[in-house]
Formats: structure tokens, sequence, C-alpha cells
């Protein structure tokens, strides 16, 4: 795998206070120097160095990761059409081919290398580190692992960072027990993490009248009405959407609008996402709103304390509203940020990426990706 020297060496040595020629040279020896800890840190996790190909199928980033993510990949096309785009990290190839593979053993990967993203600021291309941790019998212990490998990377560049955790499975146990009507709870959970889109969809939902629900035909009627009228029309009945498609979709908005969220529901899944602070201290806010609705809640919870011990120093706070915007995680997640906010490491608990991808039963995953130059700039002035 091809490793190159962090970026701001000159940074490096205007900060150092060197002046000439000594300052480029002890700049650059002290950047390698990181880089060979940090390589050391990597190989001593044990299991497999992974080296996915640099070319990768685009489809999967497409699929699981959204749009979003895919308008920053760099992408190309081969003489069929189909789209390539190279690699822009390494948590996917990593667990597509664990799966190819034969998955269920517990296996455990580490890396160090170049993705290729485009981004705001910075080349499109840069270095990232990071562990996958697959089907390990504790998830817990797995996720402890993960979080203290974290730490030690910071650790090598002088960091002490600033957490933020969020809780999935937090926010889905108190979903589930919510008094709501089930056709509503995947789309409040599709819209967790994502706030402006939570917010648009609360706000419906407070809107809506309370009304009486009319008698709705049937599928079968549906379809027979929308195919007359398309035909009626000169439309194709192939082309475009079918008149299945039409009908199923007219009665899923029909449910959907006769399906009344209570005002207390709404209410208490505004007072939840607007939990944030200090963790010790927004965990006992969450105990309490719990209790206040008669939620079960405590296993969840309990996880979240359980990994508090393994972040040292750190600040940490614990932001209800908080997941990356890929609905594959699953438990806890995180990011570790420098003092100036940038983003150093994300990470947490993904089990449901697997089954995503192919995996035939649940397996447990844990893991993070650490920016390498994001680390190298934050080295102490």
């Amino acid at each position: 795998m091809e490793s190159r020297p962090p970026r701001p060496v000159r940074d490096q040595a205007r900060r150092s206070g060197l002046r000439g020629p000594e300052t480029a040279e002890r700049a650059m020896t002290n950047a390698a120097y990181r880089r060979s800890q940090l390589e050391s840190l990597v190989e001593a996790q044990g299991g497999c160095r992974a080296i996915p190909p640099l070319l990768l199928s685009a489809d999967p980033y497409f699929d699981l990761a959204g749009e979003e993510f895919g308008r920053r990949l760099l992408l190309t096309t081969d003489v069929t059409g189909a789209e390539y785009c190279l690699r822009p990290d390494f948590t996917l190839p990593i667990v597509a081919d664990y799966i190819a593979n034969g998955a269920g053993e517990p296996a455990a990967f580490s890396y160090l290398g170049p993705i290729f993203r485009q981004r705001e600021t910075g080349p499109a291309e840069f270095d990232q580190a990071g562990i996958e941790l697959l089907a390990q019998p504790d998830g817990d212990i797995a996720l402890d692992q993960v979080l203290t490998f974290a730490r030690a990377a910071l650790s090598l560049y002088g960091i002490t960072p600033n957490v933020r955790l969020g809780g999935v499975g937090l926010f889905e146990a108190l979903l589930a027990q919510a008094d709501m009507p089930d056709a509503w709870r995947p789309r409040i959970r599709h819209r967790f993490g994502h706030t402006e889109a939570m917010d648009r969809l609360l706000s419906r939902l407070e809107q809506a009248p309370d009304l009486p629900r009319t008698e709705q035909p049937t599928r079968d009627e549906l379809v027979e009405d929308v195919t007359a009228r398309m035909v009626s029309a000169g439309l194709s009945l192939s082309d475009g959407r079918s008149p299945e498609e039409i009908a199923d979709r007219y009665l899923e908005q029909q449910a959907l609008d006769a399906a009344h969220v209570p005002a207390a529901t709404l209410k208490l899944l505004r007072d939840f996402l607007a939990i944030k602070g200090d963790a010790l201290s927004a965990l006992r806010q969450i105990e309490t709103l719990a209790e206040q609705h008669r939620l079960f809640l405590g296993p969840p919870i309990k996880a979240i304390r359980r990994h508090l011990d393994d972040l040292g120093e750190a600040r940490v706070t614990f932001d209800a509203s908080f997941s990356p915007r890929l609905d594959y995680y699953t438990g806890i997640v995180f990011e570790m940020r420098g003092q100036g906010g940038t983003v150093l490491v994300s990470g947490g608990q993904y089990d449901r990426l697997l089954e995503r991808l192919g995996a035939t039963a649940p397996i447990a995953a844990s893991g993070c990706a650490l920016w390498v130059d994001r680390m190298e700039a934050e080295w102490p002035k």
C-alpha cells in the first residue's frame, strides 16, 4: 500500500521555531516519526492488515451511503457503462470481502492508506487509518477496543479530544415503545441524525388534524381503476410506474394520513432529541424522561455508561440527536474532535451493514476511521 508522509511539514516547522534547512529536516523527522508510530499501532491491532483495491464498484456506495456521500465520489465508467469509483473508504470493501469469503467467524482488520473523496477543502487524496472488528463474541468489548485504539492514535499526536457520543440503539428503544401508529416508526427512524429533516417531519405531524378514517377501496379495486384510467388516457402500463405501484403508494399515503401521532408522543420525541451536554448529566435527564413516560431504556443507557471509562481524560458529551447519516449504524456511535472542532475520528457499532451487504444472519460489527492529515495538523504548536 502506498504510504506518504503527511502534508503540513512546512507548518510543523514554523511551529517549532526552527529556521532554514534545519527547520524542514526537523519537521520531516517529527512527522515521519509520528507516522511510524501510527503504523506500529495499526499493526499491533492483530488480525489482518487490509488493502482493498483502489478501484471499486460505485453501486454499494450509492445504495448504502446515499446521494450526499455519492457526490463526493471520484467516478469513472468502463466500456459497458458500469460505474466505478476510486476507493472512498475502507469499511465497505473490508466488510464486503469478509462476507464473500464466508462470514461468521470472528475477524479483525486494520488499515492505513489513501482514500479518495472530493472535499470542500484539502486534496481529494488523503490517508485514513482504522480498525474493523467483525463477529466478535462480545460486541461491547469490541467497541472498547475501538475506543482504546482511537484514543491511543490521538495520543501519538498529543491530542486530548472532545468526544461526542450518540445512542442509535437508545433512540430505537424509545421509538419502539413510544405511543404511535407503527406506520410512522420507520419514517421517524430514517430521519434520525438528520436534524432539519426530523424537525420538518415532527412539525408536519404536530400540525396534522386527528380526522376520522374514511372507508378506502381495496387494493384490487384501486388497481382495476388505475388500469382503466391509464388505458383511457393512452398511457403505457409498463413504462414508468405500474398500476400496482400507483395503488400501493396511494394506500400507503392514505394509511399515513389516517395514522395520528399523539401530541404527548411528539413532545416526548422533541424533549429527547433536545438533550445534549455532559454525558453523565445527559443520561440522567434521559432516565428522568423515561420514568415520566414509563419507558424501559435501562440496557442501552447502561451500555453507554459502561464505555465512558474507555475515554480517559477526554471531555465527553452525549447528544441524543447525534447519529451518522447512515442507517446501518446500530448501538453506540462517536466522534472525536480536535481543539478547533475538526472531526479527527468517527465510528461506532454498525451491525446492520453486514446484512445490507448480504450476510444471512445478524453479525456484530464495530470500527472507526481516523483522518491522518487532520491529526497531523493538530500537533501541538
